[in-house]
C-alpha cells in the first residue's frame, strides 16, 4: 500500500511538473509611467488565469521597449497608435482614430508586430490650467486662447511646464508652437519629469502644463483641460501589440485579450491611475481588485 501511494505521488508530481512546463511564457513590457505599469499588471494577472506564465519588465523608455520587442526580447506591449505612427513610422499626416489604427496595424505588420483588438481609450496629450489660473482667466478654454494669453508679455512671465520627452519629440513642442504660433521659449517653459508637471500645476507654480487625458490627477487636482481646437495632438488609442511569431505559436492569445481590452475606456483609466498616483495603492493590488470587479471567462 505504501509502495502504491509512493508511486501515485510520483505520478502526480511528474504530472504537475509537466503541466507547469507546458505553460507558455509571455514576456510583457511596460514603459515608465503608471498607466503602463497598471496595464501590464492587469494583463499579467489576467493571463495567468488563462494558463500563461507571465513575466513583466517595467520601467522601460519608449525606444528601448520597442527595440526589445522587435528583437524578440519582449512578446507583448500595450502600445499607443500615435506613438507608433509618429515616433516609429514617421507618419505626420492627420488621421482619425480608425485611420491611425489601420495604418499602424499595416506598417507594424512589416516589422513582425501584430496589433490586436484596441481598447476604448486614447491617452493623448493636452494642455491644462491649474485651478487658480482657471478661475482668474475663465476665457481660456482652448489652446488658441492660451496662445493669446501667453503673448501678453506685459503681464509678466507666464510659465508653461512640459515633460522632457514631449519637449524633445517630433510630435511635441516644436510642432505645437508652429501650428498655434505660440510664444514658448526657454524663458517661459520649464522641462521636468512628467509627474512633477502635475505637482507644479497643483501648487499653482505655473500658468499651464502638459498633461495626459487619462491621468487620474486631472480631477484630483482640479485641473482644467484645454480643447485642442486645431487638432494638433494625434490619436493615442491603446492596444495590445504582440510579436507575430509569438501569436502564430499561441493564436488563442488574440481572443483572450479582446474582452480585456474592451474594459478600458478614458474614465476607467483615470480612475485606475488615480488609485495609484493619488491614493497611493500598489499597482498589483489595484489590478487584482479591477479583475475581481470585472470577471472574464
Amino acid at each position: 500500500m505504501k509502495k502504491l501511494t509512493l508511486i501515485l505521488s510520483c505520478v502526480l508530481l511528474l504530472a504537475g511538473i509537466a503541466q507547469a512546463a507546458e505553460k507558455p511564457v509571455i514576456r510583457i513590457g511596460a514603459r515608465v509611467f503608471t498607466e503602463q505599469t497598471l496595464l501590464a499588471e492587469i494583463t499579467a494577472q489576467y493571463l495567468r488565469t488563462k494558463g500563461y506564465d507571465t513575466r513583466v519588465t517595467g520601467g522601460l523608455g519608449s525606444n528601448l521597449a520597442r527595440s526589445a520587442q522587435e528583437s524578440g526580447q519582449l512578446d507583448m506591449l500595450w502600445e499607443y497608435t500615435g506613438v507608433s505612427l509618429v515616433n516609429y513610422n514617421h507618419v505626420d499626416e492627420k488621421l482619425s482614430s480608425e485611420e491611425s489604427y489601420a495604418r499602424v496595424k499595416e506598417l507594424d505588420a512589416k516589422r513582425g508586430l501584430a496589433w490586436l483588438s484596441p481598447s476604448k481609450f486614447s491617452n493623448t496629450y493636452a494642455l491644462a490650467l491649474p485651478e487658480n489660473v482657471a478661475k482668474e482667466f475663465p476665457q481660456i478654454n482652448n489652446i488658441s486662447d492660451l496662445t493669446h494669453a501667453l503673448a501678453q508679455t506685459n503681464k509678466g512671465t507666464r510659465l508653461v511646464a512640459l515633460d522632457t520627452e514631449f519637449a524633445n519629440r517630433s510630435d511635441g513642442m516644436d510642432g505645437m508652437v508652429k501650428l498655434y504660433d505660440m510664444n514658448l521659449t526657454r524663458k517661459n517653459t520649464r522641462q521636468m519629469d512628467a509627474g512633477l508637471v502635475y505637482t507644479a500645476l497643483r501648487n499653482g507654480q505655473v500658468f499651464a502644463g502638459l498633461v495626459y487625458t487619462t491621468d487620474g490627477r486631472l480631477s484630483a487636482f482640479k485641473l482644467k483641460l484645454l480643447e485642442d481646437d486645431k487638432h494638433y495632438f494625434p490619436d493615442y488609442t491603446a492596444a495590445p501589440v504582440v510579436r507575430q511569431a509569438y501569436l502564430d505559436a499561441h493564436p488563442q492569445l488574440a481572443a483572450d485579450l479582446k474582452p480585456l481590452a474592451a474594459l478600458f475606456d478614458d474614465e476607467t483609466m483615470r480612475q485606475l491611475n488615480a488609485r495609484v498616483d493619488v491614493d497611493h495603492e500598489s499597482p498589483s493590488a489595484v489590478a487584482a481588485d479591477f479583475l475581481r470587479q470585472h470577471p472574464l471567462n
